[in-house]
């Protein structure tokens, strides 16, 4: 796929010193959107001082150095366009496009937002989520395909923080469908098992844990499968499980802090990565590659069974869980993508909601798909 070459629109933006800085919102902030809107550098905002004369524009064009000079003040500028990686910058422009309509047939692409972000404290863990449409889906007008789930599963003694990422398969026509219930109700049936499930961590047992999440997400699959089977029957398109077609990938942390174990299930490709002393490992020891070779596994039917790795972690290891959009540009031979987000990352300072959206939303040449990530900070006892 191809579109216009974009040439940045906002001066600095990619500028590394304001790269992760945090900014305040200013009486200017709509009139500076109204700038971006147009491919404009944002406005400049000015506060008035008695006995100052008060420009009305800035004298002269800003430089990359004043705009992370001001970023450093916190004089509050709009940070403009996402930063890329690489010499050029991809060849989609950097923001939402068309959307699909709602007499397009496709209720669930029509309303589906271009941008899903969450997070959460839970004890002394602190959740960062977000799920972004991809540059070419931008440009296509086409809907997320991504989709991700972040709450609690099991009784208060058993209790476990439930993540889950899907990515539709994007020759599906309804992927997006399946990945958005997927992601959910597999996390209904997970539930069902949970007491099990905590035991299971406890004892270490990946035998026994690897049988009650395919059971899980079997029951997700039989129940999602029956129900578009009833939905195809009022549609001139019969019912076919490859149109729902998607990965998953649910990871599970007891909020207990004594218990050090977590647990990944995982259909497809995508996976999880751990942050250990700046550098990203991948979250399966034993087969690092395997997360990202099983690219023809993919929900309700094409898979055997899910795939469980226990991996245990410590405070100030960041874990990120995430789909292709987010692992394959972690794992190109170019490093600069995965050592902007270890540094942006690592800690012991979380970022807030709108800075862990803006460090997502880094952009590399040829990597256009949707993206979902989501990382779990630990705080030391």
């Amino acid at each position: 796929m191809s579109g216009p070459v974009y040439d940045g629109g906002i001066r600095g933006a990619q500028d590394d010193a304001g790269l992760f800085g945090r900014t305040r919102d200013t009486d200017n902030h709509d009139a500076g959107i109204r700038s971006l809107a147009h491919g404009a550098a944002p406005v400049n905002p000015v506060t008035s001082v008695p006995g100052t004369a008060v420009p009305t524009a800035p004298s002269a064009p800003l430089t990359p150095e004043d705009l992370a000079s001001s970023t450093e003040t916190g004089t509050g500028l709009l940070r403009g366009a996402p930063p890329h990686v690489g010499n050029r910058p991809p060849s989609y422009p950097p923001h939402p496009l068309g959307r699909p309509s709602v007499r397009d047939a496709d209720e669930s692409a029509a309303f589906s937002p271009a941008v899903l972000l969450d997070g959460a404290l839970i004890g002394r863990l602190t959740v960062r989520a977000a799920s972004v449409r991809g540059d070419s889906h931008n440009w296509e007008g086409s809907c997320r395909q991504d989709a991700m789930t972040v709450t609690r599963i099991g009784p208060p003694d058993a209790e476990m923080l439930l993540l889950a990422v899907a990515d539709g398969v994007g020759s599906a026509v309804y992927s997006h469908v399946g990945a958005y219930q997927f992601s959910r109700l597999a996390a209904v049936f997970l539930d069902r098992e949970a007491e099990n499930i905590h035991a299971a961590v406890c004892a270490r047992d990946e035998n026994e844990l690897r049988v009650l999440a395919t059971k899980a997400v079997a029951g997700a699959a039989a129940e999602l499968r029956s129900g578009w089977a009833r939905t195809a029957q009022h549609k001139p398109r019969p019912y076919a499980d490859q149109d729902y077609a998607t990965t998953l990938h649910v990871l599970l942390i007891p909020t207990d802090p004594r218990i050090r174990d977590r647990v990944l299930c995982s259909v497809g490709d995508g996976g999880l990565f751990v942050l250990r002393e700046g550098r990203w490992e991948h979250g399966d020891p034993d087969d690092g590659e395997g997360l990202l070779d099983t690219r023809t596994e993919a929900l309700p039917h094409a898979y055997r069974s899910v795939k469980t790795t226990l991996l245990r972690t410590v405070p100030g290891e960041v874990l990120l869980l995430g789909t292709d959009g987010i692992t394959n540009p972690l794992t190109q031979k170019d490093p600069e993508f995965a050592r902007r987000l270890a540094e942006a990352w690592v800690g012991p300072e979380v970022p807030s909601l709108s800075d862990f959206l803006w460090q997502t939303q880094t952009r590399a040449k040829s990597y256009d798909d949707d993206r979902t990530v989501i990382c779990v900070w630990e705080e030391q006892a």
